[in-house]
């Protein structure tokens, strides 16, 4: 079982404690998924459980792969699914793991998210409704989409 740990949000208007900001999800939020929050809690780290359960979004430049090289699939930390490709990844600067496409649009479902006095779109894993991150028109050609994900939100299997 993971044991609960610290999460600290940096200072930007997307690293929200969710927990305490009055604005964001809360304690009540249920779950994104149909699994039981005990078997959530017992497989996920604290800080994915709030990203992918409670939309909470981990610092910049701290995740596991917001600077990783390596070929291969990122997959829902949640279930599992198959999402984006390392052949899509680029360097945003933005300190998240970016990709300009994912494996296929039916994987990830896209939502207006009004929520923090913004209005952006919110990626979420299409099998289990797992929060990912947001998806921003300022990425690279062919499709000038960011996909901004959260790596607390990914598992990365190599090729």
């Amino acid at each position: 079982m993971n044991e609960p740990t610290d999460i600290t949000f940096a200072a930007h208007p997307d690293n929200v404690d969710p927990m305490t900001d009055a604005t964001g999800p809360t304690a009540e939020t249920p779950l994104r998924t149909d699994l039981a929050e005990n078997e959530l809690r017992e497989r996920l780290s604290a800080e994915q459980f709030i990203v992918t359960q409670q939309a909470g979004t981990e610092p910049a430049f701290t995740g596991a792969y917001w600077d990783k090289k390596d070929a291969g699939t990122y997959r829902c930390v949640v279930c599992e699914m198959p999402l984006f490709s390392s052949e899509t990844k680029y360097e945003s600067g933005s300190g998240w793991p970016s990709f300009f496409e994912a494996l296929d649009p039916e994987k990830v479902t896209l939502i207006e998210d009004r929520s923090h006095g913004m209005s952006r779109t919110e990626a979420v894993c299409a099998h289990c409704g797992a929060h990912l991150g947001h998806v921003f028109s300022d990425g690279p050609r062919p499709t000038g989409q960011r996909f901004c994900m959260n790596s607390a939100s990914l598992d990365f299997v190599a090729e």
